[in-house]
């Protein structure tokens, strides 16, 4: 019995979801902690403009990252569904195309980045000293883009081998390494914000070139290998792809469209505001994705095999956990706000305290529903059915999001900024939840799997 037989379809799905879950959502809470820290060591101490700054320039990092993703998790899928067919050889070959055409577009995206970001802020309308800072910042990713957009792919094929402790050992290192960094960078040496990049991109360096190395030295099911893949493939690859490349340019232009919004209702200091607000947003959704994600390989080799009652009872355990993570989130960003804003707002002005304050309250009231939305949407990636995931990712990132705030920002002004993203995830999920009943009651129809090579 192989390793992926022996943890995919005999160890229960409870024993199964601690075993892949647990140690990816610790992975993402801690870089998700990291990003807090950078946060932290930006407000503090280079200031707030420093942070405005990156948050006008994080949607276009995002947006960076967004074909590596795609290919990626579109890859991952197909990659579990083969070897739930017991085909290791088409699988290896998946892997290494995939992972020699990202580390190629990365080339082509970092130099493109390098050199435009400057001319896209100005048409923004950020001022000067602002756009100076974003672009210093910017440029240090975009010379790093080679070896830190693979890191996060190299995870999705570390846990589909069932190396969920060595990704998850990593992924914390990486996240140590680039605080302590932050620390001396800024905090030591008073480097300024490219220090803060710089401190990011050595540490998820080093993490490309650790996780990469099992794959090297042959000690994993999946290995490089020559040959091809067909077009036919490499088509479902992206379009399964889809709804994560979708989501993160989706989620990067309603970020860039909120800063717009934000600069015209109130300046800098509301863009300063949601800064804090999304970093803060992002400890959540990284630990929400952290768990999708890591069940995704489990769900697609249960849908290879052919057993669909195993994989609904995996999918279930991924509902429950997210409804619990959702609702602890929410808790905590009602009861606690002040005590966070602190962390990052320290010596700045009484009434940016508050304006974030106000739009923590408002914004974690997403938490509700956003869970259902982003569960369901990557058991649909798993299961190769990436319309359905693209739907209620696109909906989820951008339509609804964009429908309510033309219609709550009229009426409410910078209130219905902050109500927003509650307001377009409640509707993801009423569309998420009708679709999954649907699916459901397909019966039989449920297969088939993988493409061909």
């Amino acid at each position: 019995m192989s390793k992926q037989t022996e943890l995919y379809e005999t160890l229960s799905p409870t024993r199964l979801f601690f075993k892949f879950a647990i140690p990816n959502m610790i992975s993402m809470a801690v870089t998700a902690l990291y990003f807090i820290a950078d946060g932290i060591f930006v407000g503090r101490f280079v200031g707030a403009d420093a942070l405005a700054a990156i948050n006008l320039v994080m949607p276009f990092i995002n947006i960076s990252f967004v074909f590596s993703d795609m290919v990626a998790v579109g890859s991952a899928v197909q990659i579990a569904i083969h070897l739930g067919e017991k085909k290791e050889q088409d699988a290896s070959r998946i892997f290494t195309t995939c992972s020699l055409l990202i580390v190629l577009a990365s080339c082509l995206i970092g130099a493109a980045g390098f050199f435009a970001i400057g001319p896209i802020l100005q048409l923004l309308g950020a001022d000067a000293a602002v756009t100076a800072l974003a672009v210093s910042y910017v440029k240090v990713y975009a010379v790093f883009a080679p070896l830190i957009m693979v890191f996060f792919a190299v995870d999705n094929y570390l846990r589909i081998c069932g190396r969920t402790r060595y990704s998850m050992t990593i992924n914390v290192g990486t996240a140590l390494i680039n605080v302590v960094l932050d620390y001396v960078f800024l905090g030591v040496l008073h480097w300024g914000i490219g220090a803060a990049a710089l401190a990011s991109c050595l540490g998820y360096s080093l993490g490309t070139i650790l996780s990469y190395l099992p794959f090297i030295l042959k000690k994993l099911p999946l290995r490089f290998v020559r040959g091809k893949i067909a077009p036919r493939l490499m088509r479902n690859i992206f379009f399964n792809g889809s709804s994560e490349f979708f989501t993160n340019i989706a989620g990067s232009v309603l970020m860039i469209v909120f800063n717009s919004v934000l600069l015209r209702l109130s300046g800098t200091m509301a863009v300063a505001a949601l800064s804090v607000v999304l970093y803060v947003d992002n400890m959540v959704i990284s630990i929400l994705y952290g768990m999708t994600d890591s069940m995704q390989p489990a769900i697609s080799y249960n849908y290879g095999a052919q057993l669909r009652r195993r994989m609904l009872a995996i999918e279930k355990r991924v509902l429950l956990a997210g409804a619990l993570i959702a609702a602890a989130a929410w808790s905590t960003l009602q009861l606690g706000g002040s005590e966070i804003l602190t962390l990052f707002l320290k010596g700045e002005s009484p009434a940016l305290t508050e304006l974030s304050l106000q739009a923590m309250r408002l914004f974690s009231f997403a938490y509700c529903t956003s869970w259902l939305g982003i569960c369901l949407s990557a058991f649909f990636t798993a299961v190769n059915r990436p319309g359905i995931s693209l739907l209620i990712s696109l909906g989820r990132a951008l339509l609804f999001p964009l429908a309510a705030m033309a219609v709550l920002v009229p009426w409410l002004g910078l209130p219905g900024v902050w109500l927003t993203a509650p307001a377009g995830n409640a509707l993801a999920a009423f569309v998420a939840a009708a679709v999954f009943v649907w699916f459901l009651h397909r019966g039989d129809r449920f297969f088939p799997c993988s493409e061909p090579l």
